[in-house]
Order: structure tokens, then C-alpha cells, then sequence
């Protein structure tokens, strides 16, 4: 695995993991690389430098993740809070939901949930507007 900073044209810098810099590479070149903020396609590695401390720095360092830190993560973790006001949390049912309410038999009304890919993308094949979140669902997360 291998971890790059990322700049978008619009000048937004997030960081995020690849398998390889192949694969970092491969996904760019297919448009499948954008922006944690404004979802930019055009997005452009950073100068890095190793992070390289000593075992003892490293161990005597607290390392606090409750807090967002980034602009990115601050507008996800503002994203998350208003999907999980406004919508009912469906779980592995999303795909049933989603399609009951698409052919009419469920009563409308905001759902996230959980979907394979092959199921996501029969929903969107068969019409179904759906989209992916930037974010596990809180039982995944840690």
C-alpha cells in the first residue's frame, strides 16, 4: 500500500491509499482519482518526502481520531451527519428498499444502506438513482 497527497485543478489537497503506483496510475487514467471535495477528476500527485521517526518519538506521540482534521474529512463528516438525520439507515435491505421504491410498491423517502457492487450497479443499469458514499457505515468503522 502506498499513501499519496492529491491536489485537484481546483487547488483542494486531500491524501488517500493506493495498492500500488500502478494502481494509483491505472484509476487516474480511467477518471476513477477525484477530489474529496468538489469531485474533481483532475487530480495530481504531490511532492512527498518518507515520515520517518524515530520509535520512541513515534510511540510518545497521541494520536487523536475523533476529530476531522482536514477541509475533505470536515465535509464528509458533515455529509455523514445530515444523511444520518434526514434518512433511515436500511442496512443489507438497501437494494430491496431501493427497488420497492422505485416500482412504486414502498412509500418514498431517504435511505442509505449497504450493496454489493453487482447489486449497486443493477440498480443503475435498471434506472434506480442511486449513488456510492465516501464513507463506511458506522458498524464498519472504527
Amino acid at each position: 500500500m502506498i499513501r499519496y497527497n492529491l491536489r485537484c485543478d481546483k487547488a483542494h489537497e486531500f491524501d488517500s491509499w493506493f495498492q500500488s503506483a500502478a494502481a494509483f496510475d491505472s484509476l487516474r487514467a480511467a477518471g476513477r482519482v477525484t477530489c474529496a471535495v468538489c469531485g474533481s477528476a483532475q487530480v495530481d500527485k504531490l511532492l512527498m518526502a518518507p515520515a520517518v521517526r524515530p520509535a520512541r518519538t513515534a510511540a510518545a506521540e497521541k494520536v487523536t481520531l475523533s476529530e476531522p482534521e482536514s477541509e475533505a474529512e470536515r465535509a464528509i463528516a458533515a455529509l455523514r451527519a445530515q444523511i444520518e438525520a434526514q434518512s433511515d439507515y436500511v442496512g443489507m435491505n438497501f437494494v430491496t428498499e431501493a427497488r420497492k421504491m422505485h416500482e412504486g410498491t414502498a412509500p418514498e423517502r431517504p435511505i442509505y444502506g449497504e450493496a454489493r457492487p453487482e447489486e449497486a450497479r443493477k440498480l443503475i443499469e435498471d434506472g434506480v438513482p442511486v449513488a456510492p458514499l465516501p464513507f463506511l457505515p458506522r458498524r464498519k468503522a472504527n
